[in-house]
């Protein structure tokens, strides 16, 4: 059986005339298979959008940068502007989820997580502090 792109849990496919037998033999009848989608380690599904978590360094946030994000169909790259905070959100149009019956691909929202330093040395701790 094959799945097409785009089911999501709760979705209905029907296989004609793979379900039971009739009465008195007659023909077979439809067989309707209810998806169960796993969870994925990265993408959080919002209907056709999918949502992921872009860790980015305390450098480039603070400077900006161009860095690469997962998508669907593999990495793209993202331009993060200077002074980007945690949090703020960038779509990408056309990198979500395809529509079962066509129509309107969805997008990606990267949301920026600034990571910030740990284990600093003295030194690190004193030239940030001078920043």
């Amino acid at each position: 059986m094959k799945i097409p792109a785009g089911v999501d849990t709760g979705s209905r496919l029907k296989l004609r005339g793979e379900g039971e037998t009739g009465p008195a033999g007659g023909t077979a009848g439809d067989l309707y298979v209810v998806t169960q989608v796993e969870p994925h380690p990265i993408f959080i599904r919002d209907n056709l959008d999918i949502l992921c978590d872009v860790p980015v360094s305390f450098v480039q946030a603070t400077l900006g940068a161009e860095i690469d994000v997962p998508t669907l169909d593999g990495k793209v790259m993202l331009k993060i502007p200077p002074e980007t905070q945690t949090g703020r959100l960038f779509r990408l149009r056309s990198k979500g989820v395809k529509p079962v019956r066509g129509g309107q691909v969805g997008d990606l929202l990267c949301r920026v997580r600034v990571e910030t330093p740990v284990s600093l040395t003295k030194e690190q701790q004193d030239l940030i502090k001078k920043l």
